[in-house]
């Protein structure tokens, strides 16, 4: 394979003469960006439904969420190298027509194979449209004011999408069916789809060149790592395809690398790692929601399965950490202005291994009040301040031909970063459970999730000591 040059495509040379209307452009990116998270756990409440409802078997049933995971997380670099050459507004309309579709046919699917393929198909949709979405807030809001204020909304929708998955997944499982947890992303997706042409405008393209050898080794490579952690995750290191995928995994992305170093317009500029702060961040957008994903997986479970909650009851208990990001992002623009972004990203990170190691100490016994609602705070007003800067920090010095491929990366990882932790998580878990003996069920299943919670206290000390190494901002210098 080698690189071969494309041509702009006529309608491309000229700036679209759209006329830019800055606010129904972030509502549009935002709602967009919004769906496209919340669906990597707005199906989790629903599972035990959607297990009776198709005839799931108890290990199949996980690819109902690492279906979507798998597609989103291997493609997005490519998705966002496509912004790049063939339009951002382009593949930001069609990835989302292709999410909403597929949203559709899940909702109307009648067997698990269905469902299955077409949370493929919500996963290629997000990784077309995911990195288009802050990319063209990066070129929409040139003012750095409004620029920080607009990514600060971002980091918000992207943290706390988690969060308002499962408070939505909960109200319409309970209130109505599962299905309308994949209904209800069509009429949003098709106001999107309809309105996006008329108001975003699309910046105009250059003559570029398609990076085929890197963008198959670097979408393969990150697939088949993904692939690795949620096989390990259910059958163990000692099986031969965890073995092998692994293997093929690192080797496709030792490969990626070096193609990238030599590749003219390569689909990952390594010169993105070169800022010491913007390396760091990228680093913090991995293990950040490595970390984060315990709290929904196992607390969830824990609700459910050992105090007993509904699905209603269940999403609602997630409202205060939800409510606790949101409300944090609102000021983290002002905080920035004032401290720059190191103090930030301190406190936050050990705002979320105090909210993680709180739950170590949780028991079957162990109340909602008592011994969660404080660890849900704690990790709603962590994950505001930890992880707003960092999109400030990624996206405000790219240059505009490169926002879509810092933009994947960026999504890359936060995605990448939440499998792969997950299946750690659920790993250590596991092993937990098998070597416990002469307790209680309950008992059991807890020890498991509280050595799951260790770990992630574990990782998000790790994000405190990348924040470390963050510069010192003069005040003149802070956006």
């Amino acid at each position: 394979m080698t690189e071969r040059t494309l041509p702009a495509p006529p309608v491309a040379v000229a700036a679209s003469p759209t006329r830019p209307r800055p606010r129904v452009i972030l509502a549009l990116v935002l709602t967009c960006q919004l769906m496209l998270i919340l669906d990597a756990t707005v199906m989790n409440v629903a599972l035990p439904k959607i297990e009776a409802d198709l005839g799931f078997s108890p290990t199949g049933l996980a690819w109902v969420m690492n279906a979507y995971s798998l597609a989103f997380g291997g493609l997005l670099l490519l998705g966002g190298r496509a912004g790049d050459l063939f339009g951002r507004r382009r593949m930001f309309v069609l990835g989302t027509a292709v999410f909403t579709i597929a949203s559709l046919a899940g909702g109307l699917a009648d067997s698990a194979a269905l469902l299955v393929i077409a949370r493929i198909a919500q996963g290629v949709g997000a990784a077309m449209a995911g990195p288009s979405t802050l990319a063209l807030i990066a070129t929409t809001f040139t003012e750095p004011r409004a620029r920080v204020r607009a990514l600060a909304l971002f980091s918000a929708m992207s943290s706390g999408g988690f969060a308002i998955g499962l408070i939505l997944g909960g109200l319409l499982t309970e209130w109505l069916t599962w299905r309308a947890v994949l209904f209800i992303n069509v009429p949003f997706g098709a106001v999107i789809v309809a309105l996006a042409p008329r108001f975003i405008p699309d910046p105009p393209r250059k003559r570029a060149r398609l990076d085929l050898p890197g963008a198959f080794t670097g979408t393969a490579g990150v697939a088949a790592l993904v692939y690795t952690f949620i096989r390990a995750a259910g059958s163990g290191w000692s099986d031969t395809i965890t073995l092998v995928t692994l293997a093929a995994g690192l080797l496709l992305l030792v490969t990626f690398v070096t193609i990238e170093q030599r590749a003219r317009q390569p689909l990952v500029p390594l010169r993105l790692f070169a800022d010491r702060d913007r390396a760091a961040a990228y680093v913090n957008f991995f293990f950040g929601p490595m970390a984060m994903m315990s709290m929904f997986f196992f607390l969830t479970q824990f609700l459910q399965e050992i105090r007993h909650f509904a699905a209603l009851e269940t999403g609602l208990a997630f409202l205060p950490m939800a409510v606790a990001l949101f409300s944090m992002s609102r000021v983290v623009p002002k905080l920035l202005g004032r401290f720059g972004p190191k103090p930030l990203a301190l406190v936050g990170t050990t705002s979320m291994a105090l909210g993680l190691a709180w739950l170590t100490q949780l028991t079957p016994d162990s109340t909602y009040l008592s011994s969660l609602l404080v660890p849900m705070v704690l990790m709603g007003l962590g994950g505001g301040l930890a992880f707003s800067p960092l999109n400030i920090i990624i996206m405000s010095t790219v240059p505009a031909e490169e926002a879509g491929a810092a933009g994947g990366v960026l999504q890359t990882l936060q995605q990448v970063g939440a499998t792969l932790g997950l299946a750690i998580l659920v790993t250590v878990f596991g092993t937990t459970v098998r070597n416990a003996t002469g307790t209680s069920p309950d008992a059991v299943m807890v020890d498991g999730m509280t050595a799951a919670f260790v770990t992630s206290t574990v990782i998000a000390a790790l994000t405190f000591a990348v924040a470390l190494t963050f510069r010192k901002v003069r005040a003149s210098d802070r956006p």
